[in-house]
């Protein structure tokens, strides 16, 4: 792999505000010819993209995108949470709005190298990471609806701390009755850009009214509890872990995936099944929601202390950090650091 060396390198930043600083370098590699140009990929100075106002991803939205972390620990170690998973994704995003799939392990690889290369931007304070941003675009200089001939795929990192400003404190969501995320058929099962634009209205209308964020019902019955903006969505009711299914409108997430791999290896009773409005407020009614908390790669783990639906609030709990939340965050962030073992295998350690 191609390395272009920056002449002069940026000054770190000393606040960490989520997705707001770049470091020194980034992976870029194109898509043409028939094939991605795995030769020319390179690892280069962080830089602006120049490209035709007639590009298509600008009128049609041929964009997908993932997000992960490198973390390092007191030791120094540098370390992949899963990073398979994200390409393994990534590709099937790409096989959804035909972008032509990539080699996993190639990505996988050069993600690595170009951690390897930022170690140093790799902050260490706890709650504190190195979030990766890989990319592809379509890059056709041409207007027409019809999957493009030309691609750019790219890596950006940033430093990183909370993903929420107030830190690890309960969050309120809104449960939205009127917009919709995503129906079964559609691309709210991968990580497509249009499905973030798409939420940013309601997102917006949920924010102005003193929520976090927004929590989306189905799109056929407008009842069921599908996820949250930005992580997918767990209760815990009557001591019992339960989260909706997976059925092609929610995303598949990663840390969704390990935190029902952990609590049932924990002995948790875990359900994945349709999960109703009426069901949770009616247990927040009864005393027996226990807990709310969101799983997604860049809150980790996030607690909720109130939801908002039909214009009456209802607190989780006591409103505050619940046991098998913060069990939940203990047991993710300890294995991703290293501070506590990995008997799963999930970690895979650059440096």
């Amino acid at each position: 792999m191609k390395f272009i060396k920056r002449e002069q390198l940026k000054e770190k930043p000393s606040d960490l505000q989520f997705g707001k600083h770049f470091t020194d370098y980034m992976f870029m590699m194109k898509y043409h010819d028939g094939g991605w140009d795995y030769d020319n990929a390179c690892i280069k100075p962080y830089e602006p993209f120049v490209l035709d106002p007639s590009t298509s991803v600008f009128h049609y939205g041929q964009a997908v995108f993932e997000g992960l972390k490198a973390y390092k620990n007191d030791k120094g170690e540098v370390r992949l949470f899963r990073p398979m998973e994200n390409m393994k994704r990534m590709n099937d995003s790409c096989w959804r709005l035909c972008i032509p799939q990539f080699d996993e392990k190639f990505v996988h690889d050069a993600i690595a190298e170009l951690v390897k290369t930022e170690k140093d931007w790799i902050p260490t304070a706890p709650g504190t990471s190195l979030y990766i941003r890989p990319f592809v675009i379509a890059t056709d200089e041409t207007l027409g609806v019809h999957s493009s001939r030309n691609y750019i795929m790219a890596v950006i990192l940033s430093p990183v701390g909370a993903y929420y400003a107030h830190g690890f404190d309960p969050v309120r969501l809104y449960v939205e009755e009127n917009y919709k995320r995503a129906c079964k058929g559609g691309t709210g099962n991968h990580k497509v850009a249009g499905n973030y634009a798409a939420s940013i209205l309601a997102a917006d209308e949920a924010e102005k009214k003193g929520y976090d964020q927004t929590l989306w019902l189905d799109a056929a019955e407008n009842k069921y509890m599908e996820e949250v903006g930005s992580m997918n969505i767990f209760f815990v009711i009557n001591g019992k872990v339960v989260t909706p299914k997976l059925g092609g409108s929610i995303l598949p997430g990663i840390t969704r995936r390990s935190t029902i791999e952990l609590l049932k290896a924990r002995g948790y009773d875990v359900e994945e099944r349709l999960v109703s409005v009426k069901e949770v407020v009616d247990a927040a009614k009864d005393g027996t929601l226990d807990e709310i908390f969101g799983t997604g790669t860049a809150a980790v783990v996030s607690p909720v202390g109130e939801f908002g639906f039909e214009g009456k609030d209802y607190k989780v709990g006591d409103g505050k950090l619940g046991k098998v939340t913060k069990y939940v965050y203990d047991e993710l962030t300890g294995i991703q650091t290293g501070v506590k073992p990995d008997e799963f295998g999930w970690v895979e350690r650059v440096i």
